[in-house]
């Protein structure tokens, strides 16, 4: 109810101050004084005094149908929808005029629902002869969705309801959002897949269907970011100085857990984070002023450092970390301050309004391993994964994006942990054909090192490609050689293949949390700053993108922060990224001017423990 009871309060007191009464009638001073009256009660939120105070006019003035369709809407808007009910049924629709015919129709269809007449508020909703002002379709649009779920309509309430999205902001598209997915998701999973299948790419119920499966536990393709125009260039103008999309707000907290099995992980991304702050001086960039808070590594931790971070006026709320973490913070009714999550919520649910969400998934590595193959000519894949959950869950990921581009899975084996012996994971694999199928593995080094060597002894041509795991995140020429000729998507920091951040080998020099596998976390800090002045606009602008350590970083119409990885190839022991595997911008040589010199990071001093693997 809160939606269509907002809107209406707005359009009510709206009207009560324009005081508009058909033309055709003259009022006299004492009538004008007593309108404004109830329009103030209204505008206090006195909505039942007001409500009698249109009855008084509507006793009184020949515009008697204009005032008690007033105060059949003060009812409304007060809760008491029954006392609407007789003062509605007076009302002679015929002498209405403007939009007043509309706003009697729609409270009609909302008295309808409440009577569980369906059918009847179905009707009043779906005039197709009815033009209906600006002010009022949001609050229409509302009421025929609830028309629709009411009469079984689940997939029309759906359409309504996706149509109403980039009206709404706040609590209100949170809200409305969950109820597409769940009316969809009440549909099933096959029906679902059936529309999907006959829906052509740019069919804006895509995406809700897509979010629904996965509410269902169905894995589904993403299609890869539109990348047309990095984040940070120049406003058009002659002289410009000011760079297009940046906004830095004042204050902003950093919540990590910093003890426990988490605290290695968090060092590193903290390290990350902090040498991307210090670098943004390099070009006297704005910067806000940073604290650190422990979100202790569960749920009740995480919430008490996000509301200390709100109490201490922060603008803008960095992390927690972990999916407990996040799940938890997501689901408090209200953030009353922007988020940006460095995990996703193990529950699937949408993000609310106001947050992103921005992790290391390996299912968006999957997805791009897939890709990548059908963009080689390789529509049949083996699939030879471990039993960790990054391994799996990248399979499924992986399996989904080549189903919904054409390919096929010929085969799949998982390898359990500790086994050095995969005879029965390759057999079979010699006798594919070369140039129509590859391998996708995902799996630690250790492993890999294992597999490739024992495929090319059973004679097995075909090419492998694998996701980031694959590599340890430095040189090591000798054990590597076992994965001459592997393929793999990663982070572009870790090659120096994205111009204007700071020199990697450099950084790995003077900080532990800088090699190595923890790199990637390292390199996630690096990004979680650089996100800093850019959320709004990532989001507000879809085709833009932030060159970032982890990859081209891109935002979807739910906040979703997604990688765009660099391709590497092993030869000769050392993994060096493919020409052309990634879209390399330069990142803006200056940014705004800033008049003062930023204020000092609070609790800036970077843990020293190296992170490892990825949150």
């Amino acid at each position: 109810m809160r939606l269509h009871r907002a809107a209406g309060a707005g359009l009510l007191i709206a009207l009560c101050l324009s005081g508009c009464v058909p033309s055709a009638v003259t009022r006299t001073p004492a009538e004008i004084a007593a309108e404004q009256d109830a329009a103030a009660l209204a505008r206090q939120g006195r909505f039942d005094e007001a409500a009698l105070a249109y009855q008084n006019l509507a006793r009184q003035s020949r515009a008697a149908d204009h005032y008690l369709l007033l105060a059949a809407e003060s009812y409304r808007q007060s809760g008491s929808l029954d006392r609407a009910t007789p003062l509605l049924a007076e009302v002679r629709r015929a002498r209405l005029q403007d939009d007043e015919p509309v706003r009697y129709d729609l409270l009609e269809a909302e008295l309808a629902l409440s009577r569980h007449d369906d059918a009847r508020a179905l009707q009043l909703t779906t005039q197709p002869s009815i033009a209906v002002p600006p002010a009022l379709q949001l609050r229409l649009m509302e009421l025929r969705a609830r028309a629709q779920e009411a009469s079984g309509d689940d997939w029309g309430a759906a359409h309504t309801r996706v149509e109403m999205d980039a009206r709404l902001s706040g609590l209100d598209q949170t809200q409305n959002r969950k109820q597409i997915v769940d009316l969809l998701a009440k549909l099933d999973a096959e029906p679902l897949q059936r529309r999907a299948a006959a829906m052509p790419p740019n069919e804006p119920m895509l995406t809700w269907i897509n979010e629904a499966l996965s509410r269902l536990g169905v894995a589904v393709a993403h299609p890869q970011p539109t990348l047309e125009q990095p984040v940070g260039t120049l406003l058009p103008g002659t002289g410009a100085n000011v760079r297009e999309g940046y906004t830095m707000p004042a204050k902003v907290a950093l919540l990590l857990p910093l003890g426990g099995s988490f605290a290695p992980a968090s060092a590193a991304i903290r390290e990350g984070f902090f040498a991307a702050y210090a670098d943004a001086a390099r070009n006297h960039a704005p910067r806000a002023a940073v604290k650190v808070y422990d979100s202790g590594g569960d749920a009740a931790g995480a919430l008490k450092a996000y509301q200390q971070a709100v109490d201490d006026g922060a603008k803008l709320v960095i992390g927690p970390l972990t999916r407990s973490e996040v799940a938890a913070v997501f689901g408090q009714a209200q953030l009353p301050v922007p988020l940006l999550a460095l995990n996703h919520p193990d529950d699937r649910a949408l993000p609310a309004s106001g947050v992103n969400e921005f992790g290391l998934l390996p299912e968006a590595e999957g997805a791009q391993v897939a890709d990548h193959m059908i963009e080689r000519g390789l529509r049949s894949a083996y699939v030879v994964v471990t039993t960790d959950d990054f391994a799996q869950r990248a399979a499924g990921a992986f399996k989904a994006e080549l189903a919904a581009r054409g390919g096929q899975v010929a085969g799949m084996a998982s390898l359990p942990a500790g086994s050095v012996n995969y005879a029965g994971a390759i057999e079979g694999l010699h006798a594919a054909d070369a140039t129509e199928a590859g391998v996708f593995i995902s799996m630690r080094p250790q492993q890999a090192r294992l597999l490739v060597p024992q495929l090319r002894l059973a004679r097995v041509a075909l090419p492998v490609f694998g996701t980031s795991h694959v590599y340890a995140g430095q040189d090591d020429a000798g054990a590597d050689r076992d994965l001459e000729g592997v393929e793999f998507c990663d982070a572009p920091w870790l090659f120096d293949a994205q111009p204007g951040l700071p020199d990697h080998a450099h950084l790995a020099d003077q900080l532990p949390a800088a090699r190595g596998a923890a790199a990637r976390l390292f390199g996630f800090g690096m990004d979680a700053w650089n996100l800093v002045p850019y959320l709004d606009w990532l989001r507000g602008h879809p085709g833009s993108y932030l060159p970032g350590a982890s990859g081209q970083l891109a935002a979807d119409q739910f906040g979703r922060i997604r990688r765009v990885l660099v391709w590497a190839k092993f030869a000769d022991g050392l993994a060096r990224p493919l020409g052309g595997s990634l879209q390399i911008d330069n990142v803006p040589a200056e940014t705004p001017p800033v008049d003062a010199p930023p204020p000092a990071p609070q609790n800036a001093q970077p843990a020293a423990a190296p992170g490892h693997g990825t949150p």
